[in-house]
């Protein structure tokens, strides 16, 4: 089954909220207490996603405030060359600095990060700062769940669904719930709520969708349940180990396995599994696919040091797709 955008329009994909630096520990299997060297790269799920898709050949833009420092203009640099059209990155003219986000790799399923996200330029986006004329130019606005954590970045991401419904745009909306972003998971539900109601298209963990429905334990049956009786069309559940599901709202539910591989470090699974199901999916490839290239992309990416300059190309997900059938 495919899904269909409008064919007419700019930009494939323009993301919306963070792009930070992540400090990526070069010593393995240690804690951060020991470790001496890091790797600077581009990081943020909505900054990372837009860098995935353009890698696989979409036309991509971002919505977003840097700081007005190295950082910053190492950010858009980046982005820029790598294809991702910044020319709606706002530079913030505050003093509001880079986010960082320090990464310890003990072992495979031992990752943690050390955030430093107080008062960051990324969440002093205005409203104001969102055009209206740049989200029409696009088949999607994909919209990051940390975005919606403090004012005014919360109100200038609504306003931007907002537009978004208003001019035919499929808003996409990527749970990429941070517990250390929010005061409470009550005021989580409330706003990821506000948006899930309002996206065509989910994509989140089995635990992210808990939190967005404020419940120990919810089935994925409960879930779409909810989100068919509103905007959303197509619904993704991920869980882990044992696969993803996609939900479509004729009632059809597909499957992909999660492929096996050498694990490093478990952060940029979810923002590489986004970029490639999106791909797959604005390419026609069918909903099926899109759940096969997310998963596969997800195994590429946790096997590397980085996520953005992990992101991998169409043919390595497609290889790996070949070599496991």
């Amino acid at each position: 089954m495919n899904y269909t955008f409008h064919a007419d329009k700019e930009f494939d994909l323009i993301a919306i909220g963070r792009a930070c630096i992540d400090l990526n520990a070069n010593e393995y299997n240690r804690p951060m207490e020991e470790t001496m060297t890091f790797t600077k790269y581009v990081g943020g799920s909505p900054a990372n996603v837009a860098i995935g898709s353009a890698k696989l050949g979409l036309n991509v833009g971002f919505i977003g405030k840097l700081a007005d420092d190295q950082h910053g203009r190492f950010i858009e640099s980046y982005m820029r060359e790598a294809g991702v059209d910044t020319s709606n990155m706002i530079i913030d003219q505050e003093g509001h600095k880079t986010g960082l986000a320090f990464t310890e790799i003990k072992s495979p399923d031992e990752c943690s990060i050390l955030m430093y996200r107080d008062d960051v330029a990324d969440l002093h986006l205005a409203p104001s700062e969102v055009d209206e004329e740049y989200i029409k130019k696009s088949k999607i606005l994909l919209v990051s769940g940390t975005a919606l954590a403090k004012s005014p970045s919360r109100e200038a991401v609504l306003k931007a669904v907002s537009l978004a419904k208003r001019n035919d745009v499929k808003v996409v909306f990527e749970l990429d719930y941070r517990p250390y972003t929010w005061n409470s998971i009550e005021e989580t539900s409330v706003y990821y709520s506000l948006v899930a109601e309002q996206s065509d298209i989910l994509i989140g963990t089995r635990d992210e969708y808990d939190v967005m429905e404020n419940t120990e334990k919810g089935t994925n049956e409960e879930t779409v349940r909810y989100l068919f009786k509103h905007s959303a069309d197509l619904v993704v559940i991920k869980h882990g180990v044992e696969g993803s599901y996609a939900y479509a709202k004729s009632g059809e539910v597909f499957t992909a396995k999660s492929y096996k591989t050498k694990v490093l470090k478990t952060f940029g699974a979810g923002d590489s599994y986004a970029s490639a199901f999106l791909y797959a999916l604005v390419s026609g490839k069918g909903i099926e696919s899109a759940l096969k290239f997310g998963s596969a992309s997800a195994s590429i990416v946790v096997s590397k040091h980085s996520s953005s300059e992990a992101m991998p190309v169409a043919e390595e997900i497609e290889d790996l797709i070949a070599e496991r059938v």
